[in-house]
C-alpha cells in the first residue's frame, strides 16, 4: 500500500500559542507527528510514502531527508501552497500510477490498531473494486469546523455537510483513494476550489462510491492544548 501525507500547512495557531517547532515536528507520545505516521505506515507494509511540506520550514524537509536515508521508502516535495487541496494536488505526480493509496493530514492522531484495521478494510475494498474510496470518520467531535459525514446503514457515504448530520460522524482527515480521484481533484483546482471538503463533495457528485470506516477517536493538533489531549489519549 502507498501512503501520502499533507504536511505543508503553516501551523500558525500553534506558533501563536508558543509552540516553537513546525507542526510536523511537534512531539506527541515521545514521537514527532510526522515520524509517528511514518513508523505506523511502515508497520502497515508501506511500499512508498509521499509527503508534501512547505518551504517555510526547512527543518521539516531536513527531518524527512534523515528518515529517507535510514531506508524509509520516502519521497517528498517541498511546495508552499495556499490550501490542503493544493498540497494534495502537488502529490499527484508521485501517486498517479494506478495503485490505491491512503492519504492523511500530518496532525491526525489515532489508535494504531484501528488504523491497521482500516488499512486492511481499504485493501479489501480496493482490490475487489467494491468501493472507490474509504473515508476515516469518527463520532468524537472536538473540532472548530468539523465536516459532518452522512452515511446509510451500510456505511456508504451520502453527503458531506458543514452542519450537523445523522448519524453524528465527522471526517477524520484519513482518506483511502484511487488515482481515479485525481481527475476530480484537477477539476476542483481549475474551478478555484481550495478546501478538501469540497473535493470530497465532488467525488460524490461524480458518482464515486465512498464508504466510511469509523475510528473511535481521531484528534487534530491545531492548538497547544491539543498536544496535551493527544498525550492523554495515547496513554489510555
Amino acid at each position: 500500500m502507498r501512503y501520502a501525507v499533507i504536511a505543508a500547512g503553516e501551523g500558525s495557531r500553534l506558533s501563536q500559542e508558543g509552540v516553537a517547532v513546525p507542526k510536523p515536528l511537534v512531539e506527541v507520545g515521545g514521537e514527532r507527528l510526522i515520524g509517528r505516521l511514518l513508523r505506523i505506515f511502515m508497520d502497515c507494509g508501506a511500499t512508498d510514502i509521499c509527503v508534501v511540506t512547505n518551504s517555510q520550514h526547512p527543518e521539516t524537509s531536513a527531518y524527512l531527508e534523515q528518515c529517507r536515508r535510514t531506508g524509509v521508502p520516502l519521497h517528498y516535495v517541498v511546495r508552499t501552497t495556499p490550501s490542503s487541496m493544493h498540497s494534495f494536488y502537488e502529490l499527484q505526480p508521485l501517486l498517479d500510477d494506478g495503485e490505491p493509496f491512503i492519504l492523511t493530514t500530518v496532525d491526525t492522531v489515532f489508535r494504531e490498531q484501528e488504523f491497521h484495521e482500516y488499512v486492511a478494510a481499504w485493501q479489501q475494498l480496493a482490490s475487489s473494486g467494491a468501493a472507490d474510496g474509504l473515508m476515516g470518520v469518527t463520532d468524537y467531535i472536538d473540532d472548530e469546523r468539523p465536516l459532518y459525514v452522512r452515511v446509510d446503514d451500510g456505511m456508504t457515504v451520502s453527503a458531506f455537510l458543514d452542519a450537523d448530520a445523522s448519524p453524528h460522524y465527522i471526517s477524520g482527515g484519513i482518506y483511502g483513494l484511487t488515482p481515479a480521484a485525481f481527475g476530480i481533484l484537477r477539476s476542483c483546482i481549475e474551478k478555484g476550489e481550495s478546501r478538501m471538503r469540497n473535493f470530497q463533495r465532488a467525488l460524490l457528485a461524480d458518482g464515486q462510491l465512498l464508504k466510511a470506516w469509523p475510528f473511535s477517536k481521531v484528534l487534530d493538533i491545531d492548538h497547544a492544548d491539543d498536544i496535551r489531549k493527544a498525550e492523554e489519549f495515547l496513554r489510555r
